[in-house]
């Protein structure tokens, strides 16, 4: 069983920088993929970026690139998400998401099997 707390949303201007983290609890997580998810009010549930379980490979949907960084660290069990740049449409609640272990990195939500309670990022324009 993986538990995940994500932290670091809040009010940001756009323009601006939010940084945020997940802890992850068990041993797994370091044989574990994981991805930030996002949804917006009235939306679906959208993809931000994943990261393979070394950190080695990374992925980010098309607005996230060059925009966000995704690391994670296992000494610590945590993965983060660096977002700059921010602009109002990436107002959202923010999930972290792990997947099963030794399993391949992935930007489809519904290959995720342990999620984050999110956090609120909103941005003002």
């Amino acid at each position: 069983q993986v538990q995940l707390v994500e932290s670091g949303g809040g009010l940001a201007q756009a323009g601006g920088s939010l940084r945020l983290s997940c802890a992850a609890s068990g041993r797994t997580f370091s044989s574990s993929p994981m991805g930030w998810f996002r949804r917006a009010p009235g939306k679906e549930r959208e993809f931000i970026a994943a990261i393979s379980q070394s950190g080695e490979s990374t992925y980010y949907t098309g607005s996230a690139k060059g925009r966000f960084t995704i690391s994670r660290d296992n000494a610590k069990n945590t993965v983060s998400l660096q977002m700059n740049s921010l602009k109002p449409e990436d107002t959202a609640v923010y999930y972290c998401a792990a997947r099963q272990r030794w399993t391949s990195i992935s930007s489809n939500w519904r290959e995720y099997r342990y999620w984050g309670q999110g956090t609120q990022v909103t941005v003002s324009s």
